[in-house]
């Protein structure tokens, strides 16, 4: 018998990539986590904190992209729609 695992409304919403600690690798990255660190009064500075950041300080950045990323996915889907119906076999008389 295969155990079902629940999960809570809160556990479904939340996204780890979010959580994880960006490494200021690159001179726009290092600029990023250090504007954000101020913001947040942080040292260590998540992927999060950035995002929250550029949506206050930049939501024209954010909107597009956030956009793009809609119509994406929007698009992808009608192609699974399309591509991934199977009809159903007709009888034959």
């Amino acid at each position: 018998m295969s155990e079902e695992k629940t999960i809570t409304e809160e556990e479904l919403h939340t996204n780890e990539t979010l959580a994880m600690p960006v490494l200021p690798d690159s001179e726009l990255k290092e600029y990023l986590v250090e504007y954000a660190g101020k913001k947040f009064d942080q040292e260590q500075v998540t992927v999060h904190m950035v995002a929250e950041t550029l949506a206050t300080d930049f939501p024209e950045f954010l909107y597009a992209f956030a956009e793009e990323n809609f119509l994406r996915g929007y698009q992808q889907g009608l192609d699974d729609a399309t591509t991934l119906h199977i009809p159903a076999p007709s009888s034959a008389s």
